[in-house]
């Protein structure tokens, strides 16, 4: 016998809203305090349910639903604020930011985001935070099935001008073992 969702008579209501409409200084909003601020509005207003749509990195046309992962998140959702919390990021990484308040530019989102998280990935393995380093580790274990070739794939992409695959070399295409031990070596950086 099946066990139904929700108990006879259950009523609820809430929002759909996107992680990226909630507001922010960076272009897009992201997973920070925005969003924790909207939960506790939510809440407020008696809200039970919040659908944020798709959360994967975004393919073609930087829409929710052109995942490239069903497993990764998208890092441009990643909130600086926190990163600057968590001492990968100085505040004044991220002055100067000028993003548009009636529209997204995510070519302009890409770019700045992209930037931070870099830094703060310097940050982390120059040993900024050498107490995350165990829970960097085990992630990366504990994912290992899906995370490996996750990465390798956004650094191959990456390589190849954010191309699809199919465009990419035949050997890389077809996955030639020799072809994808030879990527892992040369785009170790990248991959990590």
């Amino acid at each position: 016998m099946s066990v139904p969702p929700f108990p006879a008579g259950y009523r609820a209501s809430g929002i759909l809203l996107h992680v990226t409409s909630l507001p922010s200084p960076y272009g897009i909003g992201d997973v920070g305090p925005a969003a924790v601020a909207w939960i506790d509005q939510l809440h407020d207003a008696e809200q039970r349910w919040w659908q944020a749509l798709p959360l994967g990195p975004t393919g073609y046309g930087d829409s929710p639903y052109q995942s490239l992962s069903s497993f990764a998140g998208n890092g441009l959702l990643i909130s600086p604020d926190w990163l600057i919390e968590d001492g990968l990021l100085r505040a004044s990484d991220c002055a100067g930011a000028s993003f548009s308040a009636a529209a997204v530019d995510f070519d302009a989102v890409k770019r700045f985001k992209y930037a931070l998280l870099e830094r703060a990935w310097g940050n982390f393995r120059t040993g900024a935070r050498p107490d995350l380093q165990l829970a960097f580790e085990l992630f990366a274990q504990a994912h290992a099935d899906w995370l490996d070739d996750y990465a390798l794939f956004r650094a191959l992409k990456a390589r190849y001008g954010g191309a699809s695959y199919l465009q990419w070399p035949a050997d890389l295409v077809r996955r030639t073992p020799a072809a994808l031990e030879r990527a892992r070596r040369d785009l170790a950086t990248q991959i990590e």
